[in-house]
């Protein structure tokens, strides 16, 4: 099972890799419908004139890709025609090395759309952010061209440079220059924000990564009182279904966790969770924004659901599609998309998307270096009593804040607000 998927296709995908034989099982109303006669005898003729007349020579098997390719694209922007290069490619980048820019991208108007920037690679080094409009590839216009051929294009050998025309909230067009590498991925990573209190994020979710997300939490544990974890699933595009199941399975003990429904038998499938819980109950926030896209999409809504974490944040993509992986005899796909997945409770996310529990926009903490005592306290009278208990008040400048990439994310500095409230909570009750 893969995720169609690859480092600069719209990904955001959750997908399965169906063998030849399947292809054949076919809804049982298709197999009843006529042929549309007037429109093959329409195709057959726009064909025949392209080969007549079109102003050089084409032939035969370019104008059927042609044809199979926006048969595809004509459907949804997920659903795709995949050569041998581009199957080879999505196969890979669910292993978690690939080579180009670190981006997924989609197709809004024609032009190509950021969903999401992979952490540690030349695109969010670059600055580039989830919502940013690519117009140009190296100063060519994309708007009119398919989406795999702007992938294309953005393609290439590593070591070498592309120039990217952006465009952000619809302010002024800005360049960026990228040098294309071989995108290594690193799944999951965690560390510690403050004593007892543990960061992990999940960057994409690749076919380890739920393995990973278990051993991370038993080495967390291992290590002494947790009492609070953030999930971090921002700007995570999604990746292979079952990691997501497997992530969520860590932190509940029961319970469906999510289910599709198609047009095809094999495409309704059911995934349910395991009493094998290595989180246990420590109190868990999970952030999410617009670059959530698939996976990470069903894991915030499935952990919604069950009322076992806070989602914190901003709306999520709203990917709530699966796309089925059909190989075909030429060593060519088909990505199409057969199913929509819904949250335990029922609840489709296409086009929706989830909506976090406490909103929390994207901002930047500033540390005031003014003391908020006004100057004095009761120690710096002449004559104060003592504290009664023998201690003693610190002397010196007020401590410098240490954690200054925490200080810069609003976003996850108010999670781990939120854990230490509920930790107080706990101590009340």
């Amino acid at each position: 099972m893969i995720a169609a998927r690859s480092l600069l296709v719209a990904g955001l995908s959750l997908a399965f890799v169906m063998p030849l034989q399947a292809q054949e099982q076919q809804p049982a109303q298709s197999a009843a419908a006529p042929l549309p006669l007037n429109e093959l005898r329409t195709f057959a003729e726009v064909f025949e004139r392209i080969r007549a007349a079109y102003v050089e020579p084409v032939d035969d098997a370019t104008l059927l890709d042609n044809a199979v390719r926006g048969m595809l694209e004509g459907l949804d922007p997920h659903s795709a025609y995949l050569t041998p290069e581009d199957y080879t490619g999505l196969q890979d980048s669910t292993e978690g090395q690939f080579g180009g820019l670190g981006i997924e991208v989609g197709q809004e108007d024609g032009f190509l759309k950021v969903v999401s920037p992979i952490d540690d690679t030349p695109a969010a080094e670059a600055g580039i952010e989830a919502g940013d409009l690519i117009v140009k590839i190296d100063d060519q216009p994309v708007k009119g061209i398919s989406l795999m051929d702007a992938v294309d294009r953005m393609r290439g050998e590593p070591g070498s440079e592309i120039r990217l025309t952006l465009v952000r909230d619809n302010g002024r067009p800005f360049e960026v220059t990228l040098t294309r590498a071989i995108i290594k991925v690193k799944s999951v990573k965690t560390e510690e924000l403050e004593p007892g209190y543990a960061y992990l994020r999940i960057t994409q979710f690749q076919n380890n990564t739920g393995d990973e997300v278990r051993t991370s939490l038993n080495r967390l544990n291992a290590s002494g009182d947790l009492k609070g974890l953030v999930l971090d699933l921002r700007n995570n595009p999604g990746g292979v279904l079952q990691s997501a199941v497997e992530v969520v399975d860590s932190f509940v003990d029961q319970g469906l966790i999510v289910y599709t429904k198609g047009r095809l038998s094999n495409a309704e499938l059911r995934y349910s969770a395991t009493s094998s819980n290595p989180s246990g109950s420590v109190p868990l926030v999970v952030l999410i924004n617009g670059g959530s896209a698939s996976a990470s999409e069903i894991v915030a809504g499935a952990l919604q659901d069950h009322g076992r974490g806070v989602i914190m944040g901003t709306d999520s993509f709203g990917k709530g599609s699966v796309q089925t992986v059909l190989p075909l005899n030429n060593d060519r796909a088909l990505k199409l998309t057969t199913a929509l997945y819904y949250t335990p409770q029922g609840r489709s996310i296409q086009a929706q998307g989830i909506v976090p529990d406490i909103r929390v926009e994207r901002a930047h903490v500033t540390v005031d270096d003014v003391a908020d005592s006004g100057g004095y306290r009761e120690a710096d009278l002449a004559g104060h009593l003592n504290n009664a208990s023998g201690q003693e008040r610190p002397t010196g400048s007020l401590p410098q804040r240490e954690r200054g990439e925490l200080d810069a994310d609003y976003q996850l500095n108010q999670a781990l607000n939120l854990l230490k409230g509920l930790n107080i909570v706990r101590r009340v009750e």
